[in-house]
C-alpha cells in the first residue's frame, strides 16, 4: 500500500509503545474487504494475545481501520455495529446474514486474511 509501512517496519507514532505501534501497523496493512481476528494479529506478531490487541485498538485504534479486526466468530464489535457494518458494506467484506433477521456476522471463511 502506498504511503503505509509494512507490518515489519513500524511507523513512528508519538506516545505509543513499540508493541502497540506494531499492532497498528498490522491493522493498517489489512486490505479493504478482508479482516483478521484479534488473535490473528497477535499470532502474526508472535507476541501478546487477543486481549492485548483489543486494548491497543481501544486506546489508539482511531487512526487505523479498526473495523478490520474482529472477533474470531465474526460477530460485530458491540457498540460499534453501525459504523463497522457501513464500512464492511462499502468495502465489500463478505457477510453472513441470519435467516431470522438481525445483525450479520463476518463470513470468516471468505473474509479472513491469511498470513
Amino acid at each position: 500500500m502506498a504511503g503505509k509501512s509494512s507490518p515489519g517496519s513500524s511507523q513512528r507514532r508519538p506516545g505509543v509503545d513499540d508493541y502497540a505501534s506494531r499492532v497498528l501497523d498490522v491493522v493498517d496493512s489489512i486490505a479493504a474487504g478482508t479482516v483478521m481476528s484479534y488473535g490473528d494479529v497477535a499470532d502474526f506478531l508472535g507476541e501478546g494475545g487477543p486481549r492485548q490487541v483489543g486494548r491497543t485498538l481501544a486506546l489508539w485504534g482511531g487512526g487505523v481501520p479498526w473495523w478490520r479486526v474482529v472477533h474470531a466468530d465474526g460477530s460485530l464489535l458491540a457498540g460499534h455495529e453501525r459504523a463497522a457494518l457501513a464500512a464492511y458494506e462499502s468495502e465489500g467484506t463478505p457477510l453472513r446474514y441470519p435467516a431470522g433477521g438481525g445483525l450479520p456476522r463476518i463470513d470468516m471463511k471468505r473474509a479472513r486474511r491469511r498470513h
